[in-house]
Order: structure tokens, then C-alpha cells, then sequence
């Protein structure tokens, strides 16, 4: 098939367009050994080798190397993969192998992060930021149903007066400027402003 285009992304890396308007990216020195120019062709047994063995193998260990600095959701390693010049079938294939091994789990990010996040945030604030890392509502939901099962607390209150102690609002007497300040801060990140009034009324109670 013939090499419609080769673009160079960097000093190393560049991205090769072919007549069935496919396009992966590729170092020099691979561009070399296969023979790669822009209007020439590639060999059916080099486009093989490249998708079924270089291709793939890259992108495990790129997978691997981005898990060894931080966690990622399933769309985050995706997305992630895509952005690097990954073809959509080789990118599901490195995420489903670093799945595999359990590196990349999604019920477990997620609770994770409802537990290490619940004394600062909101529930509607922490499911809304999960939904936009890929996780869906219904697995949301039933991770919160398992750890209210467990015993997890995750009541507003106890949250939001974390909060108010964090932001210092409980060593002093806010005028109501303030306390307008506080509500529409907490609106902002999900918290019922009932919830809000309440226990600020509470916390003001406990320093007069």
C-alpha cells in the first residue's frame, strides 16, 4: 500500500499516512528499517509486523510507563493512548492487557476515590468528576452501596464541617457577606445548601 504522507511529530517520532487513510506513528529508525518513504510503498508483510507485533508491544510499555507515576481509569489510559498516535484497536489492546494484570481497575479507582475524597467533597461533586474520568453512574452507585454496607459514612455534614474547620470559619464570627461567600463556595462543589445553613448554624452556635 502506498505511503501517502510522513509527518514529523518530533526530533524521533513521526506519523505515517497510508492510502486507506490509516496513520500510526513511528521512530526514525523504524521509518529505516522499513523502508518507509513518503510515495513509496509498504509491504503487506512490514504492515503485519507492525500492527500485529511493533505497534502493539509499544504501546503495553507505554501503558506501563504512564501507570508507574500515577492511577488512571480505563478512558483516562485510553484517551492517553490515542493522544500518543495510537491506532483505536491498539490502544484497546494495551488497556485490556494492563486490565488484565489488574493495574487498570475501575471499581477500585473508584472507591478509592469516594474514600480518600468523602471528608472534603460533596457526592455530586466527586460522582460528576468520576463521570467525566469514564466512570459510569451505575458502577458509582453500586460502589457507594458496598461501602455503606462496610460501614462508610458518607453523610454531608460530617464533610462539610471538615471543611468549615479547614477554612478556619469555626475560630471565628463571619457577617453575613461571608456566610454568603461560604453557601455559594459549597453550592459550587454539590452540597445541599440546607445541609450547608444547617450545620453552619450549628458550627456558629459552638463559638458564640
Amino acid at each position: 500500500m502506498t505511503v501517502v504522507k510522513i509527518e514529523a511529530l518530533s526530533g524521533s517520532r513521526s506519523r505515517v499516512l497510508l492510502e486507506n487513510e490509516e496513520s500510526f506513528v513511528l521512530y526514525k529508525g523504524e521509518l529505516r528499517k522499513y523502508r518507509i518513504e513518503e510515495g513509496g510503498q509498504l509491504s503487506e508483510a512490514a504492515y503485519r509486523e507492525l500492527q500485529t507485533q511493533v505497534l502493539p508491544k509499544r504501546a503495553k510499555l507505554r501503558a506501563m510507563n504512564l501507570l508507574k507515576n500515577r492511577r488512571y481509569t480505563e478512558k483516562e489510559m485510553m484517551d492517553k493512548l490515542l493522544g500518543g498516535g495510537y491506532q483505536p484497536k491498539i490502544a484497546r489492546e494495551a488497556v485490556d492487557y494492563v486490565k488484565s494484570y489488574h493495574y487498570i481497575d475501575d471499581r477500585q479507582y473508584t472507591m478509592d476515590y469516594i474514600t480518600c475524597r468523602a471528608k472534603g467533597h460533596s457526592l455530586r461533586e466527586m460522582e460528576q468528576k468520576l463521570l467525566r474520568k469514564g466512570i459510569d453512574r451505575e458502577l458509582f452507585g453500586e460502589v457507594l452501596q458496598e461501602l455503606e454496607a462496610e460501614g462508610f459514612d458518607s453523610e454531608e455534614e460530617a464533610a462539610i464541617r471538615h471543611i468549615l474547620i479547614k477554612k478556619h470559619c469555626t475560630e471565628k464570627v463571619m457577617d453575613d457577606r461571608e456566610k454568603q461567600r461560604i453557601y455559594a463556595w459549597f453550592y459550587r462543589k454539590g452540597f445541599s445548601l440546607d445541609t450547608v445553613r444547617a450545620v453552619m448554624e450549628d458550627v456558629l452556635l459552638d463559638i458564640t
